[in-house]
């Protein structure tokens, strides 16, 4: 029996929060093997709902796991890219047996951006159709919450206690945080501090496309297209005898359409920004600087205070 392949760094979440671009620049990387499943979850061993589980893909055994990372031992470094991992409370543990000497790596977003962002992608996949406060209120008030079972808007914001439990596994030296807004603004910088910390070619970060967006938002072409996206047939059908590259080709230029994302809910904006204010003083007492990146929704929030919640997305009837 060959030896098994773990990976040696874990881009571990924030969900809806540039893991997919980190994922893509990485890839590119000579030094570094991502396999083209980027989100395998293995870790968090999600048991999904009955009828979310055609929605939530994962790879649920060892053998499928290893199958994905077939060559990858000709690589110094080995990728997961799995944005449940920095949620599930057992994940920290579960990859620390089989990887002790692991490279974490965290990137976050605003809470409130975050939350917001991940609520547009379930109301465009047709997960829902309720309004965005009314989303938020449903999954924070409920009992059942699970990755796979609830949506967790709220509780995959609250990075502080994350973090720690990453740094307290794996130590903080070992645990690699940065921001959305800055690989947005600086991303060759971000990368090689990247690279610094995975102790790869830095220069080879410069080779990397960084033009190309990645998951930017789009608007779904119709119900039509949201009553697709939510169908079990469908999913089968996109996830199973489609290559992954053609599924997501199909979904972003098929089924959605460019637009500009609809501004919060100024009453869903102050719930969450209650919420969070408190955990991102923590979050800068942990990190021992300010971050004031992750107050971006405060500030504009200021700058659309009037704008009217009719342009919000309502509970869809006929074509949006």
């Amino acid at each position: 029996m060959s030896q098994r392949i773990w990976p040696n760094f874990y881009i571990v979440g924030a969900v809806k929060s540039g893991t997919t671009s980190l994922y893509a620049y990485l890839r590119q990387h000579p030094q570094v093997f991502l396999p083209t499943m980027k989100e395998p979850h293995f870790f968090t061993r999600p048991h999904p709902s009955p009828e979310q589980t055609h929605l939530i893909q994962y790879v649920a055994n060892v053998e499928q796991y290893q199958h994905l990372y077939r060559g990858a031992n000709q690589f110094p470094r080995i990728g997961d890219a799995s944005p449940s991992y920095l949620w599930c409370e057992e994940a920290p543990e579960r990859i620390h047996a089989v990887q002790p000497d692991a490279r974490i790596i965290i990137i976050l977003r605003d809470p409130v951006q975050r939350a917001y962002a991940q609520y547009l992608m379930d109301f465009n996949e047709g997960v829902l159709d309720l309004p965005f406060m009314e989303a938020l209120q449903r999954d924070w008030t409920r009992s059942d919450k699970g990755w796979g079972i609830s949506q967790l808007y709220v509780e995959l914001g609250r990075y502080t206690a994350q973090i720690i439990r990453y740094q307290q596994r794996f130590g903080a030296d070992h645990v690699h945080v940065c921001l959305l807004e800055d690989l947005k603004k600086t991303p060759l910088a971000v990368l090689e501090g990247i690279a610094d910390f995975l102790d790869i070619d830095r220069a080879a970060m410069r080779a990397i496309d960084l033009e190309t967006a990645h998951n930017a938002h789009r608007l779904p072409r119709g119900n039509w297209a949201r009553r697709l996206a939510s169908g079990r047939m469908s999913r089968f059908i996109g996830e199973h005898l489609f290559p992954h590259s053609w599924g997501e080709y199909i979904w972003r230029h098929i089924f959605l359409r460019e637009g500009r994302k609809p501004p919060m809910d100024s009453t869903a904006r102050r719930f969450l920004q209650e919420l969070y204010a408190p955990e991102i003083e923590r979050l800068e007492h942990l990190l021992g600087r300010p971050l004031p990146d992750l107050r971006v929704s405060w500030k504009a929030f200021e700058a659309i205070k009037d704008t009217k919640p009719s342009a919000l997305p309502q509970k869809p009837s006929g074509n949006i």
